[in-house]
């Protein structure tokens, strides 16, 4: 199948198989097609999640409404937001296109000088919008190489953020949950697999100028 047709295929699952499993090869290249999403800068100012752990899903199942999607997918996803983005973290980021590219750190001060200029200007409260739209950016691109894959998704908001950073202890790791995404295989009576996909159509979502 092509692009579109995969696009089409995908839905937001709400009822996932809990005896089919990703390989371990499925998740690597699932993370690996994450890691190339674009961002801001390069910067990623996020950190993903894998969350496996029966026992601690359960706990997380309980701050999401009791979403089974939690609980039966095969693995569950967490993108969580840097809480203290700070100059810290571009000059982390400057060292590692350095030795990515193999060019001295005093080339990019002006580009260094560029991004920490952002980081300060945009402050707390600003980082935090910032880096969760980058996370968000993230989510779309694990969608998007599921589908590829033919592995099924449901992105989810409908959790409480405090409850996930107490369970996962993020505070204490200077993170905080953005949005989550569980992903796995559809069960076979998961009746929203055969609906129709609803969009606007083109001419009315488009607008050429």
């Amino acid at each position: 199948m092509d692009i579109l047709n995969k696009l089409e295929w995908r839905y937001a699952v709400k009822k996932f198989d809990p005896a089919k499993k990703l390989s371990a090869d499925q998740l690597e290249k699932l993370l690996a097609a994450t890691r190339l999403s674009a961002s801001s800068y390069g910067l990623q100012p996020y950190k993903i999640l894998v969350i496996e752990n029966p026992a601690v899903r359960e706990q997380l199942k309980a701050v999401s409404n009791g979403q089974l999607q939690v609980t039966d997918a095969s693995h569950l996803i967490v993108f969580a937001r840097y809480t203290d983005l700070n100059e810290t973290h571009v000059d982390d980021y400057m060292n590692n296109v350095a030795e990515t590219r193999n060019i001295a750190p005093e080339q990019l001060a002006g580009f260094s000088g560029v991004v920490k200029g952002t980081v300060n200007r945009l402050g707390a409260e600003g980082t935090a919008v910032w880096s969760a739209k980058q996370a968000y950016l993230a989510l779309g691109t694990l969608l998007t190489a599921a589908a590829v894959e033919n592995i099924d998704a449901c992105p989810m908001e409908g959790f409480d953020a405090a409850g996930y950073n107490r369970v996962l202890g993020l505070t204490e790791k200077g993170l905080a949950a953005v949005v989550v995404a569980a992903i796995g295989f559809r069960a076979p009576d998961d009746v929203m697999q055969h609906a129709r996909k609803v969009r606007k159509p083109i001419a009315e979502l488009v607008e050429m100028i």
